[in-house]
This record gives structure tokens, C-alpha cells and sequence, in this order.
């Protein structure tokens, strides 16, 4: 219930359209009213060919006495009032007067039926649309940490397979909803008005029908939490297999990747038979109910008839609306169980939305002025988990210095670079920038001055002029010319089929591996951040494109303050200060020369890169 008051707050700015979809709901209950109300006379009056006076609803308000006696009034004028004198007839005026109204209430049925459901479902899109916005909202708002705990593949079932079973909710079945609850109720409050003892018996096994319908409810909950929950793996492994493809066919795991596809596959299909054998179960608990009532009707019926006391149109009246209160109450529980599936997915999405961002920013947080004079960590720590990964670090790094970190795998290279744009948070000490903690200024104005390149380079399925300018439509064309002009783009970019207007496809995997790169820092030129992280930028290419791409580097890098990770130490010799990191701490900090003369772990490591390979190639800090 919480989760579905929840999801109703998502419905208050469409208020006004949802209150139309329920007025249009009840308007269209009356006209059910109205139609079974024309059963009586249909049989009492014509197919008895005679009038028959009602024994049981006597006095009644009746949809066709009361229009009959609207056209046979004497308040009518002269011409209208002969036309009308047909309609007093017993069997043929009649049926021309029920004719007439049959038609006048089955158009209004579809006029109330379209709005009802229109309002409902434009209702239910706007709802879903929001949340799934929301949600994607909440996911881009992360940190990094939150992506290692959650894979993708499960955020994707989450926005798509878990907000898909809400919209079929509420886009569709709740307009089944109003209509079904306004027939029920309607229907209803009409047989007890009519005859309160009939309406009684067919009515008093209704609560019957509540209570296995909610415990059949709670099992199909769980059921299909476990199903969902199945979706995510099955959706997971379909990621990891088609992203790494190569890999796949490569060593010949086809196989082997559909075999664990089928397995994931059995898992989810295992809980939705268990949902299936519980939606199957619960229309035949309602039939068995439902004949109860009916045999009792039919015997008290009996019985009242021999008395005189009931008619035959009467009873036809009674069935008729019992058969549409049961089948409506049976689509009610059919579409209750969607509903307790919708709930499974809304509680999934909502826990993710749920989860307290671990980069947030300080109520009142200002934006940080233009980076002018330094950057200092201020013994800084940070650990995944309990596990340590930096220890108590104090660096100070000046404007306009290149600050390149070198040592083992796991050191801490990449965490120390991931704290200055706060895609984490230190567990101790701070970090500033020209003397301002960085977790007191607005998030969006420190990452706006940091540009970074990353040995895995991330392109999206646009133009290359939309990856260069990314996200922002305002840039100039000139600007964007100018930025890959720098990155040494321009020739490769225009040799292209539709050169900048070159969709690159999924992931850029058009272009070469050093074309994306180049691109890349295109994108990072164009930025135009006073700093830069340079994260491996050049580990996987070829000895001509990193040539290439350390020409575009040393463009980007004049004028900022850099940041450079490399594990080829022949791209750092030119750096301002090297950063030797080993077990999280700073052990050695220097000047390529220097530190060679050191002889301690820089020169161990030159050392074990160059043995035997001659001199170090001359190259700058990429």
C-alpha cells in the first residue's frame, strides 16, 4: 500500500485529467444501469405481449416508466404529443421506445468508455515517463561505487523491464479499474435499491472471495519478486555476451555463453510458473463461489415466483446484474494481480531511487571560483570497504604543473585522480582547490573545470561533431573544427562519408583505436578545463598512433594543470614532478633524473621496463 500511495504522488500534477477518467468512469456505470434496467420491461412488456405489473420492485424508479411518461405528458405540444402516443402502446410502442433508448445508451457507453480510458492511459503514460526519469535521474547521480555494486545489466531491467510492468499498471489496468469498480458498485447499490433481499443472497459470498484472493496475492508477490530478480541476471548475461563479442567468438565460447544464457533463462522461468500456478488457481476459487450465490438465488427466486411475489423480468434483471457484478469482480482480481506484480517492480524501483547518494553536496554549497592558484590533499585516506587504499597522503600541486603518478598495479594511481572530481569521497583528510574543500562547492561547477581522458575511451551512437561538442548544442561548428584540429582529427574526420556529420555507431567501433582517442581529447580540448586528468591515455595503441595522440596530448595539456597515470614510464620523463605510489602512500616524489639517481622503487622500475631494451624512446607525458 505504501508503494502505490507512492506512485500516486507521481500522478498529482495530472490530477485534474485522472478526476475526468473517474467522473467518465461513474457516468458510464449509469449507462450499465440504465441497459439493465431496460431487461425487465424488455421481457415483462414484450415478450409477454401484455403488461405486467412488477411484484417485487413495485414503486421503483424504472429508466422506461419514467421515459414513457416523459413523452406521454400533457405538458407536450399538440404535434409532439400525437407522435409520441405511439410510444403508450403495450407491446410494439414499446419496443419502439426501448429500441430507441438501447441506442441513445449504448452511444453514450462509448463516449463514456473512450474517456475513461484515454484520460486514464494519457494519465498512466505521463506517470510512467516521469518515473522512469526519475529513476534514470537518481542512477546518473551516483558514484562509481554504486556501478561496482550494481551491474548494469541489473539497472537496465530496473528502468526497462521493472517501469514496463508498472506502465502495463497503470496505463492499462487502472482504466479497468475505474470502469470495473463503478459496475461493482453501481450494480450493487442498484439490486439492494431494487430488492434488498435478493441483492442480499446474491451478494453475501462476496467477502468470501477476498480472503483467498489476498493469500493467493501475497504468494503471487513473492513469486514474481523472484522473477524480476531473474530478469536482472538473464538481462546481465545478455550484456556481458553481446559487449564482449570478440572475446566470445574469439575463443570459441559461443557455446558455452548460450548455455549460461539458457541457465539464467530456466532460473526466471522457474518463478514464473510458480506466478502462473497462482494466476491459474484464483478464477477457479472465484467460480466456485460464484455458483454458490447463484444456487441460492435461483432457489429463493423459485420460491418467490410460486408466491407471486416475483416477476420474470425481475429476475432476469437480478441475473443479469449478478453475471456483470461476477465477471466484473473476476477482471478485478485478474487485474489485482497484475497490480501485486506492478507493486514487486515499483518496490525494485523505488529502492533504488531510495539510495542515499554518496556524493552529495552541503546544503548552501556555492560554485567554485575559476581554478587559479593550487590543488592540496591534506592527509588524505580512502578505503573499499575496509580495505585501505590510500594512506594519509599530503601533495600539493601548484597551477600549471604536470603531476605524472607512476608504481605498481593497485597502488592507488586512479583512486588519488577519482577523489579530485569527486566520483568518490575521502574516508579521511580533504582536498582543495585554491583552499576551498571541494565537498563544500557545488559538484557540477568542480567538474566543469576538469577534463578528463581515459585509456578506455567512451564515444556515443551520434556525429562525430555531437561526441566533439558533447551535450552542448550552442557550440559553434568553427569551435568544434578547431578543437579536432588540435587533436590531430581533422584529416581522418574528413576522409569519413559524411565527415563531421559521420555517425560513429555504437561505442565508435567504426574507427580505429587511436581515431577514438583522438576524438576523445578533441572532446576534452573543446571543454577547455583548466585541469586535466590524463588516465592511461595512450597504453593500448600502436607505436604510430600514439605518436599521433601524443601530439594531440601535449596541445591539450599546454596551460593546465595535469594530472598524468601511466604505466609506461617513457610517457612521464618530461613530467614537472613524478609521484611514486606504492600500498596507497607517496614513497618517492621527484624528477625523472632525480629519481633514476635515486636508485630506490622509480629506478627498480626503469629498470625492469628498459632492461635490455636499450635507451628509453624520447616521448611527452600522455
Amino acid at each position: 500500500m505504501k508503494d502505490a500511495l507512492r506512485l500516486l504522488r507521481y500522478v498529482r500534477p495530472y490530477l485534474g485529467r485522472l478526476l475526468g477518467a473517474i467522473a467518465s468512469s461513474g457516468l458510464l456505470s449509469f449507462t450499465y444501469l440504465a441497459l439493465l434496467g431496460l431487461i425487465q420491461p424488455i421481457v415483462d412488456y414484450i415478450f409477454a405481449r401484455g403488461a405486467a405489473s412488477p411484484a417485487a420492485t413495485a414503486g421503483k424508479v424504472q429508466l422506461f416508466d419514467a421515459t414513457r411518461r416523459l413523452f406521454g405528458g400533457a405538458h407536450l405540444p399538440a404535434w409532439l404529443a400525437d407522435w409520441t402516443a405511439r410510444f403508450q402502446g403495450v407491446s410494439t410502442g414499446a419496443a419502439i421506445l426501448i429500441a430507441a433508448l438501447v441506442v441513445v445508451l449504448f452511444a453514450l457507453k462509448g463516449v463514456f468508455t473512450y474517456l475513461s480510458a484515454y484520460l486514464t492511459r494519457w494519465t498512466g503514460l505521463q506517470v510512467v515517463r516521469d518515473l522512469r526519469a526519475h529513476l534514470y535521474a537518481r542512477i546518473q547521480g551516483q558514484s562509481l561505487a554504486f556501478f561496482s555494486e550494481y551491474p548494469t545489466g541489473v539497472l537496465i531491467a530496473r528502468v526497462v523491464n521493472d517501469v514496463g510492468r508498472i506502465q502495463r499498471a497503470v496505463a492499462g489496468d487502472l482504466a479497468e479499474v475505474f470502469r470495473l469498480g463503478a459496475i461493482v458498485i453501481g450494480q450493487a447499490a442498484w439490486l439492494f435499491y431494487l430488492n434488498w433481499r435478493l441483492a442480499s443472497i446474491c451478494l453475501i459470498l462476496v467477502p468470501l472471495i477476498i480472503y483467498p484472493v489476498a493469500r493467493l496475492g501475497r504468494r503471487l508477490k513473492a513469486a514474481t519478486r523472484r522473477s524480476q530478480e531473474r530478469m536482472g541476471e538473464i538481462v546481465a548475461t545478455m550484456k556481458e555476451g553481446i559487449a564482449g563479442i570478440r572475446v566470445v567468438q574469439g575463443f570459441g565460447m559461443e557455446e558455452f555463453e548460450t548455455a549460461k544464457f539458457r541457465q539464467a533463462l530456466d532460473k526466471m522461468q522457474t518463478a514464473e510458473k510458480r506466478a502462473a500456478r497462482v494466476v491459474s488457481l484464483t478464477p477457479a476459487v472465484m467460480e466456485f463461489v460464484g455458483s454458490i450465490g447463484a444456487a441460492g438465488l435461483i432457489l429463493y427466486a423459485a420460491q418467490r415466483i410460486d408466491a407471486g411475489k416475483l416477476s420474470g423480468g425481475e429476475l432476469a434483471t437480478f441475473v443479469a446484474a449478478l453475471f456483470m457484478i461476477y465477471a466484473s469482480m473476476r477482471n478485478l482480481v485478474k487485474i489485482y494481480n497484475e497490480l501485486q506484480q506492478a507493486m514487486v517492480a515499483a518496490r525494485r524501483v523505488f529502492d533504488v531511487i531510495d539510495l542515499e547518494r554518496r556524493i552529495h553536496e552541503m546544503p548552501g554549497a556555492e560554485d567554485l571560483p575559476p581554478f587559479r592558484r593550487a590543488i592540496e590533499f591534506k592527509g588524505v585516506s580512502f578505503a573499499y570497504g575496509k580495505a585501505p587504499v590510500l594512506r594519509g597522503l599530503d601533495l600539493v600541486v601548484p597551477a600549471g604543473q604536470v603531476v605524472a603518478l607512476v608504481g605498481s598495479s593497485g597502488a592507488g594511481k586512479s583512486t588519488l585522480v577519482n577523489l579530485l572530481p569527486r566520483f568518490y569521497d575521502p574516508t579521511a583528510g580533504a582536498l582543495l582547490v585554491d583552499g576551498r574543500d571541494i565537498r563544500t562547492v557545488t559538484v557540477s561547477s568542480l567538474r566543469r573545470q576538469i577534463g578528463l581522458v581515459t585509456q578506455e575511451v567512451i564515444l556515443f551512437d551520434d556525429t562525430v561533431r555531437h561526441n566533439i561538442a558533447y551535450g552542448r548544442s550552442d557550440v559553434p561548428f568553427e569551435r568544434v573544427v578547431a578543437a579536432a584540429r588540435a587533436a590531430h582529427a581533422e584529416a581522418f574526420i574528413q576522409a569519413l562519408p559524411k565527415g563531421y556529420d559521420t555517425p560513429l555507431g555504437e561505442a565508435g567501433h567504426r574507427l580505429s583505436l587511436g581515431q577514438r582517442q583522438r576524438l576523445s581529447i578533441a572532446r576534452a580540448i573543446l571543454k577547455d578545463s583548466p585541469i586535466l586528468i590524463l588516465d592511461e591515455a595512450t597504453s593500448s595503441l600502436d607505436s604510430e598512433s600514439e605518436a599521433e595522440v601524443q601530439g594531440a596530448l601535449q596541445n591539450l595539456m599546454t596551460g593546465r594543470t595535469v594530472f598524468v597515470i601511466a604505466h609506461r614510464l617513457s610517457t612521464v620523463r618530461r613530467a614537472d614532478v613524478i609521484l611514486v605510489l606504492d600500498q596507497g602512500r607517496i614513497v618517492e616524489r621527484g624528477t625523472h633524473a632525480d629519481l633514476v639517481a635515486r636508485n630506490g622503487v622509480y629506478a627498480r622500475l626503469h629498470a625492469l621496463q628498459f632492461h635490455g631494451a636499450g635507451a628509453a624512446p624520447q616521448a611527452s607525458v600522455s
